[in-house]
Formats: structure tokens, sequence, C-alpha cells
């Protein structure tokens, strides 16, 4: 099955930028979309960023404009690219990839990383 690693966390003063990097193993980049997802002491998990398999991605309103995510097919990284912090952005950070149901179809159900804190102080 799929594992994602995460790194690139860390803290950062609100105006400064970070790069989340998500590294899978013994899964295949390109076939399913692939996400950030982020959660604060006390609150839901909420999804950041998606990337498509065409190319297209979304962003939470509260991160648009700020945050890039992107992947690398060759390197099975998907990226966070997090720019102009602020201090509501501080959470755990989390990569998710789909599963695959029958080899091919892409469910619901996800792998996720370990997760990795971003601390945003003013």
């Amino acid at each position: 099955q799929g594992q994602l690693v995460e790194s690139g966390g860390g803290s950062v003063q609100a105006g400064g930028s970070l790069r989340l990097s998500c590294v899978a193993s013994g899964y295949i980049f390109g076939a399913c979309g692939m996400g950030w997802y982020r959660q604060a002491p006390g609150k839901e998990r909420e999804l950041v960023s998606t990337i498509n398999i065409d190319g297209t991605t979304t962003y939470a309103d509260s991160v648009k404009g700020r945050f890039t995510i992107s992947q690398d097919n060759a390197k099975n990284t998907l990226y966070l690219q997090m720019n102009s912090l602020k201090t509501e952005d501080t959470a755990v950070y989390y990569c998710a990839a789909p599963k695959r149901a029958m080899g091919w179809v892409c469910t619901e159900d996800k792998y996720w990383g370990q997760g990795t804190q971003v601390t945003v102080s003013s």
C-alpha cells in the first residue's frame, strides 16, 4: 500500500514562506487527484488545496492567492508552496492520496501522511 512522508513544516513569522513536500512510496502519481489538508487544535480537518489529474487546482478561499500546489510525477512528490503566511495558517498539514479500487478506480478512501506542523507567529 501507499506510504506518504511529509517534510518542510516549521515555525515562521507572519509574512514568511514555507514549502511542504510529500513523497509517496508505492504510489503512482498522475492517476488520481491529490490534496493537502490541515487541522488546527480543536478544529475539524479542512481541505486546503487539490490538484486534479488534468493539472487543474483548487484552493480554499482562506489560502487562495497565497498557496500553490504542484507535483513532480517523476519524483513522486507533492508540494505546497505557502507564501504570505498568517497566524491563522497555524495547523498540522497532511497530504492525502486517494486509494484505488480494482487497481484503477479512484475512491474517497485516502492514504494519509503523518502530518507536519506549521506554526506562524506574529
